[in-house]
């Protein structure tokens, strides 16, 4: 079973959509498989982390923004702006796909778990994200 979302970001950070996942896999009928999540885009990436506390996000995303500085004049792909190759290294660095365990109809998340997608460019964006479960 397949199905395509599409995720409106609104510049840089983490997007959760852990809701969007858990309600494909309940609709699928499904009860034990893979879930296999994937971003189609060089761009941004996705994680799986913590989501009860929004500090875990602004921290990550104030690490990466550190680790890959958007003034590293160096670069050569520069013709889209400044955090577009920027944004491919953190990309790189992160995960485009991500493979989740299903038992009973559900994903065997931890408690405080969630799906983001993380959106590496400034300006907002319209991002597909496929999920794809398989027994």
């Amino acid at each position: 079973m397949q199905r395509e979302i599409t995720i409106q970001t609104n510049g840089q950070g983490l997007y959760e959509f852990t809701r969007e996942a858990t309600r494909f896999v309940s609709d699928s009928g499904i009860d034990t498989g893979v879930l296999t999540v994937f971003v189609r885009h060089t761009s941004c990436s996705m994680i799986i982390q913590e989501n009860a506390d929004p500090d875990v996000q602004r921290d990550l995303h104030e690490f990466f923004a550190r680790l890959v500085p958007e003034n590293m004049n160096w670069l050569r792909h520069t013709s889209e702006g400044p955090d577009d190759m920027p944004a491919h290294i953190k990309a790189a660095l992160t995960q485009v796909s991500l493979s989740i365990p299903v038992a009973g109809s559900a994903m065997l998340l931890g408690t405080w778990q969630g799906i983001y997608l993380f959106e590496h460019r400034r300006r907002p964006h319209s991002r597909k994200v496929v999920f794809h479960l398989s027994r």
